[in-house]
């Protein structure tokens, strides 16, 4: 078998195109990534998932998605019910901790049954951002609050969620993007905040989760650290921070490469990334020519990344034999789902 490329994959449509095929064929990305412009009915979803394995012939390639909940939910009602956002969780925490966890851990729980009855394999999920005030939304609703604690507790039970449920997590954005005061779908934000208070706020999450298989990367510029580049491609915020203090030693990706706070041609783009020391080049928006481009700028996944991709996929376990109508139920008592 050829070996992969470090990269992950979108697609334009619900279903893939004979050039698509090809293309995947013989550039051979690790795996794939779906957004609401793939999702058609269950049946296609499925058919698109075993599609895309297919094309580059590894039916256990990685199949991932954004089912956060609230704005950020891919797959929606009557496929999957249109679950609350994490905000929503971290307000049951802040009033009784005990139900908070439980309905966080639930949640996840949930998206694993609508996921691995899909094919798909992996969520980019738990959103350990912590908020400041008047930072983009971008982030906003997104995140379980705006305390340290209160996020990695709940992060930790959304990764625990999905795990029990044969879905692998990815935690986002690494290092933390909750000073962003820019989104960076359009913009490259900038961070001066010196690095103590980085230490004690931003990064705590990630570091008490560094233990989980993968992480995705923030296009956010932290000038207390590298002044110039941000995370996704900066060489000393990935080794001195996010491998070094935040002691991640997981599968780490980026963020995607078509939003606009990254700057370079595509080749550039993913080139930056992989010398930066990001194993994953995460491209989203399926658009054949920008693709041809990350593939161009990609090498084979090898070496240390690869160690780190195959241990990622070694954590995928058999879900846990809870009957889903059980926990549907009991997460109906906390908010009213309607599929």
């Amino acid at each position: 078998m050829s070996e992969s490329k470090a990269m992950i994959l979108g697609c334009a449509g619900k279903a893939l195109t004979p050039d698509e095929i090809a293309f995947y064929r013989d550039e051979r990305p690790w795996g794939f990534i779906l957004f609401g412009r793939n999702i058609g009915e269950a049946g296609e979803i499925r058919d698109l998932v075993a599609a895309m394995r297919d094309s580059i012939g590894q039916p256990a390639a990685p199949v991932f998605i954004d089912q956060e909940g609230g704005r950020v939910q891919r797959i929606r009602a009557p496929i999957a019910p249109n679950y609350p956002a994490g905000s929503a969780l971290g307000a049951i925490y802040r009033s009784d901790q005990d139900v908070g966890v439980r309905a966080t851990w639930l949640l996840s729980r949930l998206h694993a049954f609508d996921l691995a009855k899909l094919g798909i394999t992996a969520d980019c999920l738990p959103v350990l951002d912590v908020p400041i005030e008047g930072a983009s939304d971008v982030i906003g609703a997104r995140a379980y609050g705006s305390d340290p604690e209160a996020v990695t507790i709940l992060g930790r039970a959304a990764a625990e969620g999905l795990i029990a449920g044969g879905v692998l997590p990815v935690m986002k954005h690494m290092p933390g993007h909750g000073r962003a005061f820019v989104d960076t779908h359009y913009e490259l934000p900038i961070v001066d905040t010196p690095l103590d208070e980085l230490r004690a706020h931003d990064f705590a999450p990630f570091k008490a989760l560094n233990h989980l298989p993968m992480g995705m990367t923030a296009h956010v510029v932290f000038s207390a650290i590298d002044p110039t580049g941000p995370a996704t491609t900066s060489a000393k915020v990935v080794s001195e921070i996010i491998r070094g203090e935040i002691g991640f030693d997981g599968l780490l990706m980026s963020d995607d490469t078509s939003m606009k706070a990254l700057s370079g041609d595509f080749r550039q783009k993913a080139e930056a990334i992989l010398a930066a020391g990001v194993n994953i080049v995460l491209h989203c928006n399926g658009v054949m020519e920008e693709m041809a481009e990350i593939a161009a700028g990609t090498g084979a996944l090898h070496g240390k990344s690869l160690q780190r991709a195959e241990a990622a996929l070694q954590r995928l376990q058999q879900p846990d034999l809870t009957a889903e109508a059980d926990l549907r139920a009991e997460f109906g008592q906390y908010f009213d789902m309607v599929a």
